[in-house]
């Protein structure tokens, strides 16, 4: 099982997400999905971050997919929010209960 698979129904051709999904199982697909697409070490400040996912999505809300990346930790993030990295150590699908 991939998150690709798992959430072909809301991809567009393109791979964004076309939809928030209700269901948490396909939330937390969503976001495995997105955090797969940040780079390993490299700091984003709040802008890089809300630019990446508004081209990684086309409903128009990047602050709750930013939200969500930090409080499910994929993404790390000052305190202050002025900078987001790719945690280090992120929960795998398994610890999800995905799979």
């Amino acid at each position: 099982m991939d998150a690709k698979t798992e959430l072909r129904s809301f991809l567009d051709g393109e791979g964004r997400l076309t939809l928030w999904p209700a269901k948490r199982k396909k939330r937390l697909w969503a976001l495995l999905l997105l955090a797969e697409r940040f780079e390993p070490g490299r700091i984003y400040s709040e802008k890089e971050v809300n630019a990446l996912l508004n081209s990684w999505h086309t409903f128009g809300d990047p602050a709750t997919l930013r939200r969500e990346l930090h409080d499910m930790g994929f993404l790390d993030r000052e305190r202050d929010g002025s900078a987001y990295r790719l945690a280090e150590r992120r929960p795998s699908p398994g610890e999800l209960g995905l799979l």
